[in-house]
């Protein structure tokens, strides 16, 4: 089968599979499904993940072209409306991506443009950034490299200061994260107190394959948006290979470990398949310096997906489900399940591959 034929077999599964869930859900949020019977865990307001939620529809809608497939996809973004005030630097990950893909739509529109004016409010002239946040619990001056991607996008989209926002923003999560002699795993993790600064987490860990992942997704938006000094686009290449090179990304395990310091533990395609995104992002980046190798692996990380961990008709499960996903390793939460975010990045990149979706947008 030719490239374009796996791919567009692999997409239709998938938001095939968004249409058998939207119905299974109703008006609450996938989270993971269990992977004998692909039965949902859900939440009633989306958390942090509800917006990939929103940008699958958005993708199925896009693909399908049918106004009732646009619908569902408008009404579930709708209600990620109350996420745009909320206390948390993750609605970068709930309001650009259940914002982005719904090319043309008006009030997905207006709300990003709102959501982008609070995070832009919430930023900290004095930290450089815009704190973690208290809405999903736990102290408020925290910085963490899912905190990240979304949210340079989303600012940037605020005009100016937006833009030159979203670069502080990430350029402090990089000071802080990177290792600091240049070797080792990034620090994903990171709390602030008056008495002793920035301090390291330890949950999670260094070695943390979707942080990393989390990571190199901003850094190659970054790269996509740089349009002034502020950027510093020379350092965000150095961070991109660091990140290539410490994360083994274009080398090692096309699905890598949930934790790379136990490389017999679960894997994460949800990590595999957000990698997969950043380098097909990092292969149209003016500036980097392998976009053939960034392209050629991550077409590699998609087949494999595609190939090794999607369910196909004819078994006990439904088909289209990305398996394999790791929630949370350390405590083993669904740590071989479908993950909603897997199933939009992995939908992202195939659309994107096959010339459907312009990740210069998205």
């Amino acid at each position: 089968m030719t490239a374009a034929g796996w791919a567009e077999e692999a997409l239709d599964l998938v938001l095939r599979r968004a249409g058998q869930t939207a119905e299974q859900v109703g008006d609450r949020f996938p989270l993971y499904a269990e992977p004998a019977g692909g039965r949902w865990t859900t939440t009633a307001r989306g958390s942090w993940t509800g917006g990939f939620w929103a940008g699958l529809l958005w993708l199925r809608a896009g693909r399908s072209g049918s106004d009732g497939d646009r619908t569902t996809a408008a009404t579930v973004t709708a209600r990620l409306a109350p996420w745009a005030e909320a206390d948390t630097a993750t609605r970068g990950l709930i309001l650009w991506y259940g914002t982005a893909p719904a090319a043309g739509d008006a009030a997905a529109g207006t709300l990003r443009d709102h959501a982008a004016q609070a995070a832009l409010g919430a930023f900290d002239p004095e930290l450089g950034l815009v704190p973690w946040g208290a809405a999903l619990g736990g102290a408020r001056l925290r910085a963490r490299t899912d905190g990240v991607p979304g949210l340079v996008p989303l600012l940037a989209s605020a005009g100016p200061e937006g833009r030159a926002a979203a670069a502080a923003h990430l350029h402090a999560h990089l000071d802080l994260c990177l290792p600091r002699d240049g070797a080792g795993r990034l620090r994903p993790a990171w709390c602030r107190d008056g008495a002793r600064g920035w301090t390291a987490e330890a949950d999670p860990a260094p070695g943390w394959a979707r942080g990393e992942a989390w990571l190199l997704l901003a850094v190659a938006d970054a790269l996509l948006l740089a349009d002034a000094p502020f950027w510093r686009t020379e350092r965000l290449a150095r961070t991109a290979e660091l990140l290539l090179a410490d994360g083994a990304m274009l080398t090692g395990p096309l699905v890598p470990p949930a934790d790379a310091h136990h490389a017999d533990g679960p894997r994460d395609t949800s990590a595999a398949a957000i990698t997969a995104v950043a380098l097909l992002k990092l292969a149209l980046a003016p500036g980097t310096a392998r976009p053939e190798a960034c392209a050629s692996r991550a077409e590699a990380v998609l087949h494999r997906l595609a190939h090794a961990h999607l369910t196909r008709a004819g078994g006990t499960r439904p088909a289209g489900m990305l398996l394999d996903g790791c929630y949370d390793a350390g405590s083993g939460t669904a740590v071989r399940h479908e993950l909603v975010w897997g199933d939009f990045f992995l939908a992202l990149g195939l659309a994107a591959l096959l010339g459907r979706a312009d990740l210069r947008r998205v």
